[in-house]
């Protein structure tokens, strides 16, 4: 490969987001970050919205300031959280700032959808999850609300494909981020709009899904000049963040789980089609798009939550520990044998974790930690308890034997955690690239100006270009 070519990826997260340039020089591919700026649901008159007038601000900047370091820019992706939408009116507005899923306004509501739309039903054909928050509650939440914006709109767009169209005034749905919202039909590919029609909802508002690669349309002229970047493409990418990361898996062969491990671990096969039965629905198990007409069939478990607001009830305490401290204290506590469930509904969001978790022991007959070192072993060990047990389900849906765990994200940079996992799911593991997501982000943008072929030459360049770790028994 000899081709040179700079790409621009936006990776925005529920609490940042990120402008990414990368691509290929002379054959070898690099990566910089260029621009990162903070991103939160904002509270608006008792409503959780995401601001995008801030956040289209910032993808300016970030146009900019590729521009200006005097980067050659092919194309640009956005890949962006799952199921939150905004209202395009009629004359092409947005009618108002998307709601958060983390708004409370859904709650309650899949169990009135459930009396329209069995649940059983909705999950035999979208192959997703039950979460109050998925697009299909957040609908009917604001229709029975009245909420205008949904009442006024002409279509609805996600967030990866919002941005985009603020970016080029083209409208397309995107597959990976549009299965999120248990709407589609997993084997159609296509929104089964029966079931807007059924709870009373225009269905014309859904566009039509186009498959990761697809060009969204060009910077709108006014954009390119004030930005300096010039008239670049965007290309609709894998826009579902998870989607992106599970792009960049570097893998050699199809006999791999990954598990994406951040604040939340999301452990799963990619599947040549989805995966709904019974068995599964009772698992509560999920089907999202993944790139190449694949399928991302996985569990959410809750991961690094339970660390992070462990340290904030220490640092309260005045107890502070780096990262690499806490995986030494997690070494230096291996005696410890306590184990929770990390999904247990008791740790959602309590006040105080490290009292939770010591109350979920004590009530299993099990000793408490005696210090905060026992406690991030309990925390380590309870997750490694719970991949091996999610990896046993996985193993018996797969049509192939599992050789590999690959641990991609955040959490891949974390030694001990993987030397656990390895020990507990008895299979090798293969720790990196930690920002799998704008890696993914950018490769799909390098598939689409044909540089690379498919996902299978993607992932021999990131095994080749990035740090892997391997653990084994």
């Amino acid at each position: 490969m000899t081709t040179s070519a700079k790409f621009l990826a936006f990776d925005l997260g529920a609490t940042s987001g990120r402008a990414i340039v990368g691509g290929f020089e002379e054959g070898r591919f690099a990566m910089e970050e260029i621009h990162r700026f903070p991103n939160g649901a904002q509270e608006i008159e008792g409503r959780f919205h995401w601001n995008t007038d801030e956040l289209f601000a910032h993808l300016k900047e970030g146009l900019r300031k590729a521009a200006a370091a005097g980067y050659k820019i092919e194309s640009i992706g956005i890949d962006t959280w799952g199921v939150d939408f905004g209202c395009i009116g009629a004359d092409g507005k947005l009618l108002a700032y998307p709601r958060a899923y983390r708004d409370p306004y859904t709650e309650g509501i899949p169990e009135e959808v459930f009396s329209i739309i069995p649940r059983e039903e909705l999950y035999s054909v979208t192959g997703i999850q039950i979460m109050n928050f998925n697009t299909i509650f957040q609908l009917y939440a604001q229709k029975k609300a009245g909420y205008e914006p949904l009442l006024k709109a002409d279509k609805i767009l996600f967030m990866p494909d919002l941005l985009s169209y603020l970016l080029t005034g083209s409208m397309v749905c995107e597959y990976t981020d549009a299965s999120t919202s248990g709407l589609m039909n997993q084997r159609t590919r296509q929104f089964e709009k029966p079931f807007l029609e059924r709870l009373g909802i225009n269905p014309g508002i859904l566009p039509e899904i186009v498959q990761p690669g697809t060009k969204v349309g060009l910077l709108k002229p006014e954009i390119a000049a004030e930005t300096g970047i010039g008239q670049v493409p965007v290309i609709a990418v894998a826009g579902h963040d998870t989607a992106s990361a599970i792009a960049a898996v570097p893998a050699s062969n199809p006999h791999f789980a990954y598990l994406s491990s951040g604040t939340w671990s999301l452990m799963g096969l990619e599947s040549p089609h989805p995966l709904i039965s019974d068995e599964t629905c009772r698992l509560n198990f999920t089907n999202e798009g993944g790139i190449e007409g694949t399928t991302r069939f996985l569990k959410n478990i809750t991961g690094m939550w339970l660390l992070e607001q462990s340290r904030k009830v220490w640092a309260r305490d005045g107890r502070t520990y780096s990262y690499a401290q806490i995986e030494k204290m997690a070494n230096e506590a291996e005696g410890y044998k306590g184990i929770i469930d990390p999904d247990d509904p008791s740790l959602a969001n309590p006040a105080n974790m490290v009292k939770a978790i010591s109350e979920l022991l004590w009530n299993s007959n099990q000793s408490i930690p005696v210090n905060d070192a026992e406690m991030i072993r309990c925390i380590y060990q309870s997750l490694a308890a719970k991949y091996k047990e999610v990896l046993g389900i996985l193993q018996e849906q797969a049509s192939f034997s599992i050789d590999t765990l690959h641990v991609i994200g955040g959490g891949s940079a974390n030694d001990t955690m993987s030397r656990l996992t390895a020990e507990a799911t008895g299979i090798k593991v293969v720790a990196g690239p930690t920002e799998a997501t704008a890696i993914g982000n950018l490769m799909m943008q390098a598939k689409a100006a044909g540089i690379v072929k498919d996902r299978w030459e993607m992932r021999e360049i990131i095994s080749r270009e990035f740090k892997v770790k391997s653990f084994k028994i």
